[in-house]
């Protein structure tokens, strides 16, 4: 049975519609059905996808960041490891996992980089974001290779697949 998820998709890019919010939902489903292990319990999970240009996530990266530079992705979670959730909570409301931000600009640079496409991008950068909101890191190389390879596994769960050159 998969895990009933509600997510928040945000298109700041105008005439944007290259990923229908029915196909980002069964993704997201897919993906939280794969970290279960991740999850902390709850009956149901919340996500906000924001999808934008440079600009904004520039004024983002900036603000939260403190680099005043594009980025590919920005997460933030909204769970705090040591957070008490009581049943009645978890029982009677989603769990609200956070917000992943992915500049649409960026990844249509990405992936004629890449040469892959733009779609596959978003997918890449998304679960990327995922993660982060769940906890995983990349302070090193080691757990950066673990999280770009939890990464293959959600896309090809989803279907795609990617090239690691790294």
């Amino acid at each position: 049975m998969p895990l009933p998820v509600e997510l928040y998709l945000e298109n700041c890019v105008d005439d944007f519609s290259l990923i229908p919010p029915e196909t980002w939902e069964n993704w997201f489903q897919e993906w939280l059905e794969i970290l279960n292990d991740y999850l902390p319990t709850a009956l149901s999970y919340e996500v906000s996808l924001r999808l934008t240009t440079d600009t904004e996530i520039q004024t983002l990266n900036s603000q939260y960041r403190e680099q005043d530079k594009p980025t590919d992705v920005l997460a933030f979670a909204s769970l705090e490891a040591n957070l008490p959730q009581s049943e009645e909570m978890l029982r009677s409301m989603p769990l609200y996992l956070g917000d992943i931000i992915v500049s649409v600009d960026t990844a249509q640079r990405q992936a004629q980089q890449q040469e892959h496409s733009l779609s596959t991008e978003l997918a890449w950068l998304t679960a990327h974001g995922l993660l982060h909101l769940l906890g995983w890191d990349h302070p090193d190389e080691r757990s950066l290779m673990e999280m770009l390879h939890q990464q293959v596994i959600l896309l090809e769960k989803i279907g795609m697949s990617i090239n690691l050159e790294v």
